[in-house]
């Protein structure tokens, strides 16, 4: 009985090593796959360059207001944008500059990720220059003034007459 229970429990082993092997391979390939599918659906592309229609229409039968915000989480630096609004047609490009500074001793790494009100706008905001595209270092007391370009395109529902673009700065240092 002691040989039939010692070759079940290393059996059972076999199997718990196996479905661990197996199970760690899922994991480690997780982050590939999620990236791929993200990119076949068009998710999370919100740190990518849109590719803007050359021949897109400037609606001029109507103007939207564009507020303009800045956030930092997380870091002792300053940001905002130099204008806080404006106003443009649908269809028009336009570029607006942000400024940051690092009022640390240190020389500090981060992110910024965009958002938008109204929520949809994603869909209808092509932005082909923007700071958030990459990660931005700053040496300790450093400034910078960084530019983002983009087009809203006519296609935004008419009854849409604000949005508001925001981006906050995430610290990418471990601790921070």
């Amino acid at each position: 009985m002691t040989q039939s229970v010692t070759k079940t429990n290393l059996t059972m082993l076999k199997k718990l090593l196996i479905f661990t092997v197996v199970m760690f391979g899922f994991g480690y390939a997780l982050v590939p796959m999620y990236e791929k599918f993200c990119e076949v659906t068009g998710i999370n592309n919100l740190l990518q360059p849109d590719t803007v229609d050359k021949n897109i229409k400037v609606d001029t039968t109507r103007l939207i207001a564009l507020e303009f915000d800045a956030n930092v989480r997380g870091l002792p630096w300053q940001f905002r944008p130099l204008q806080s609004n404006a106003k443009i047609h649908p269809g028009e490009s336009i570029e607006i500059m942000y400024e940051i500074r690092n009022d640390s001793d240190q020389k500090l790494s981060a992110q910024a990720i965009p958002s938008y009100s109204p929520r949809f706008l994603e869909k209808h905001l092509k932005k082909f220059e923007c700071f958030c595209f990459t990660k931005q270092t700053l040496e300790p007391g450093e400034v910078r003034q960084m530019p983002v370009k983009f087009v809203i395109d006519p296609q935004l529902p008419a009854d849409i007459g604000t949005v508001t673009i925001s981006y906050t700065f995430f610290s990418l240092e471990t601790g921070k």
